[in-house]
């Protein structure tokens, strides 16, 4: 169960420096950054919530809701642009109806476009809950894809 105390506890002697440690330890416990944490971190420090909005939209680290059972980011950096992982984010948004940062309706899964995940001689580059899926084509990526709703 999350408590956001637990997480203010750790910093008595508050500064507005604290913030974004704050809102990685709350989205490290929570998976997000819930309207209400925002709202008890801008009290807690004495910071209007849009500043803190403002902050958090500016990294795209942050997100605003929870992921999904399944997790899943697609590399949409150079070298996996460049072998068409467009095309499997397209095939994406048709498939489970969401985009970047948005979770499906069930809660089933999460997407979110990230500019490199390190494996640039082997794109288009997916992983799924920190399982990695490399050297992508549009069947292959379907049938991971499909594997999972399935499941």
């Amino acid at each position: 169960m999350f408590d956001i105390n637990l997480i203010l506890n750790k910093y008595p002697f508050v500064k507005k420096d604290d913030l974004v440690p704050i809102l990685q330890d709350v989205q490290e416990q929570q998976g997000y950054l819930s309207e209400d944490a925002i709202k008890k971190i801008g009290e807690y420090i004495g910071i209007a919530t849009s500043k803190i909005y403002g902050l958090a939209t500016f990294y795209s680290y942050f997100r605003f809701v929870p992921k999904g059972k399944y997790h899943i980011r697609i590399c949409e950096g150079t070298t996996c642009h460049i072998n068409k992982s467009k095309l499997l984010i397209t095939e994406l948004y048709k498939k489970l109806k969401i985009r970047d940062k948005e979770t499906t309706k069930n809660n089933l899964f999460s997407l979110e476009i990230t500019e490199c995940m390190g494996a640039c001689s082997m794109g288009p580059v997916m992983s799924i809950n920190d399982k990695y899926y490399t050297n992508l084509t549009l069947d292959s990526f379907n049938e991971i894809i499909d594997s999972y709703i399935n499941n």
